[in-house]
């Protein structure tokens, strides 16, 4: 009888910061494809490469790892409401899942800086949603303040049971696999993913499960860049919305985690990234938020530079839906609307359009 997926807090019971007593939130998130990557592997040059499709979550989003975690036990202390800052898909998931706790859900977004697909989310799941006049590190300022001042949770990745959630991504590729990858690839906002994928796989390493610990490599947008420039940005800028993000919350843990595992930063214009974006989906197979692209776009740029190991097995996790942030989808790489051909009825004509004549 096939197993069915019972959410990352039950699959992963023993190894999360849980007791019996703590009540489970859960959407059944986890348990997300690791789909092989042909077309990337050849253009990169390396022998294997795999893609986390974390966009099969239940909110679109590798953030419901996190958050199932974070509500949780925001549920087991007596919380009767959470609250978060965001540039869009934690504010979809702290909704969905407050939703799913009967709590309320209070979103922090930053004026004007949020994709409609996200907004969307936190609007269908009954958020108290607040534009901050100011950029999504303002947004967290007050979200702290509020959570230490009044009765609120705060669910962001500041928050280490999201990091915890998190972190159960690695347990996944190395059950899928049976072994660690070589390196594994991120896009890097607040960098608590990277942070979390680190922290799963030092964990098997230690018990044993894996040889080594791969290397942990972390991309950023060039306008929202600052672990590539070593200090916090003052005003991010980048088409890639969920990462434009200018001081990060896990800065001192993602530089430990790029320290001990002889991993690196790095970044990747907004092109390059719109690039990948539409690889991805034409070649690959997979249709991601840009955001999500930006990991592999730095890997291909890695490759070009001649740092990709020819014979290495890489694992890119690709952290949101397309449809996330569609827009892009339908501009061509000159920037222009895709619209649909208009053709007749007969079908001679349409073959003929098509080539097949």
């Amino acid at each position: 009888m096939a197993h069915q997926w019972r959410g990352v807090i039950r699959e992963y019971f023993d190894r999360l910061d849980v007791t019996k007593d703590t009540p489970i939130i859960t959407l059944g998130e986890g348990g997300t494809p690791l789909v092989e990557a042909p077309a990337l592997a050849k253009l990169v040059g390396a022998d294997r490469v795999l893609l986390k499709v974390e966009g099969m979550n239940p909110t679109g989003s590798f953030k419901d790892r996190g958050m199932t975690m974070a509500v949780s036990k925001a549920v087991g202390h007596g919380a009767k409401a959470v609250i978060c800052a965001s540039t869009g898909n934690t504010s979809a998931s702290a909704a969905a899942y407050a939703a799913a706790a009967g709590i309320k859900s209070v979103v922090l977004i930053p004026e004007g800086k949020i994709a409609l697909g996200k907004l969307s989310q936190a609007v269908a799941h009954k958020a108290q949603i607040l534009q901050v006049q100011g950029n999504f590190d303002d947004c967290l300022i007050l979200a702290r303040d509020l959570a230490e001042n009044y009765a609120v949770h705060l669910v962001n990745s500041v928050n280490p049971d999201r990091i915890e959630g998190q972190k159960t991504g690695a347990f996944e590729v190395v059950e899928a696999l049976g072994f660690a990858p070589d390196l594994h690839v991120l896009p890097v906002g607040n960098a608590g993913n990277y942070s979390a994928y680190f922290k799963g796989y030092l964990e098997d390493f230690n018990a044993g499960t894996i040889k080594q610990v791969p290397k942990m490599w972390g991309y950023q947008a060039e306008g929202s860049a600052p672990f590539t420039v070593g200090h916090p940005v003052a005003n991010p800028e980048t088409i890639a919305t969920a990462i434009r993000i200018g001081n990060p919350a896990s800065w001192d843990l993602a530089q430990s985690a790029r320290e001990c595992s002889d991993g690196r930063f790095g970044a990747v214009t907004d092109a390059e990234i719109l690039w990948m974006h539409r690889f991805l989906s034409q070649e690959v197979g997979v249709f991601v938020e840009p955001s999500s692209a930006t990991g592999a776009a730095g890997l291909f740029k890695a490759s070009k530079a001649g740092e990709v190991p020819a014979g290495s097995t890489i694992v890119v996790t690709v952290t949101g839906h397309g449809l996330k942030d569609a827009a892009w989808a339908l501009k061509d790489e000159a920037g222009n609307q895709i619209e649909p051909q208009s053709v007749s009825k007969n079908a001679a004509e349409v073959a003929e359009r098509l080539g097949l004549a």
